[in-house]
């Protein structure tokens, strides 16, 4: 046990899960009440041929997942911003929904969190933030990692998520750098292209990403208030920073809608 401790490399980026770490050619992480629900889905991805997501392997003999390490380079650089890059994106994010075809869409076991009032269509992901992609080389995204955030929700729901962290959808001020400056509108038609959005979505994706707004605040808020991650994440101006970007896309609601319709 020793041995295997001090071949243990700390894997950061995350926000919400603390202890997740790389031996060899595997990632070990803390087990959750979602993890039986997000290995069956792990387990699906493969058996369909999925390429784009980590293989579950078991369960370590300190009660920690096993999964398998996918090499690559995850974060915003020069070549994740493109618009080849999104435009990869989108096409990924696409094979993933269709390859959660015929999985049980039941909410029993999944992770809790903001959703449409739909009916759910596929397992969203509904946390693709750059650091939960993984590109192998310049500009192609390869793969998602990070699953714990994962349920049964509708292909705009995943969408909208995945957009407020890539188009980005957030006030000037809370971007990074090398998002600050971008056309957003034409970014969320390139994504919406590349996906394949049929016209009367695209009609409701700025509905649906202000509906996600006030409720990802309120859901934050409510896991702040049990203390961890959320917690720092909440006094880190998380709740802020919805509030800010609600507010930036009201106040640019019409352009952007132009871009999508």
């Amino acid at each position: 046990m020793v041995a295997t401790l001090l071949h243990e490399i700390p894997l950061q980026g995350g926000d919400v899960t603390d202890g997740v770490v790389r031996v060899g050619d595997t990632v070990r992480r803390p087990a959750s009440t979602s993890t039986p629900a997000v290995h069956a889905l792990l387990r699906h991805l493969e058996a369909v041929g999925f390429g784009g997501a980590p293989r579950v392997i078991g369960m370590d003999r300190l009660g920690r997942e096993i999964l398998t390490y996918v090499p690559g380079t995850t974060g915003l650089r020069l070549d994740s911003v493109t618009d080849d890059a999104l435009c990869g994106l989108g096409v990924l994010l696409r094979e993933y929904h269709d390859a959660t075809a015929g999985f049980a869409l039941t909410p029993n076991g999944w992770a809790g969190g903001s959703n449409d009032d739909k009916a759910p269509e596929v397992i969203g992901h509904c946390d693709l933030t750059p650091e939960n992609v993984v590109f192998r080389s310049p500009g192609q995204p390869h793969a998602l990692i990070d699953f714990d955030l994962a349920r049964p929700t509708t292909r705009l729901f995943d969408i909208v998520t995945t957009l407020r962290h890539w188009a980005p959808i957030a006030d000037p001020v809370d971007r990074h750098p090398l998002l600050r400056n971008l056309d957003i509108g034409a970014r969320l038609r390139l994504f919406c292209d590349a996906y394949g959005v049929p016209p009367r979505e695209r009609r409701r994706l700025l509905e649906l990403s202000r509906i996600r707004f006030h409720r990802s605040y309120t859901a934050m808020r409510t896991r702040a208030a049990a203390g961890g991650n959320w917690a720092k994440m909440w006094a880190g101006g998380a709740g802020e920073r919805i509030r800010r970007a609600a507010a930036w896309q009201d106040v640019h609601e019409d352009e952007l809608h132009a871009h999508l319709v």
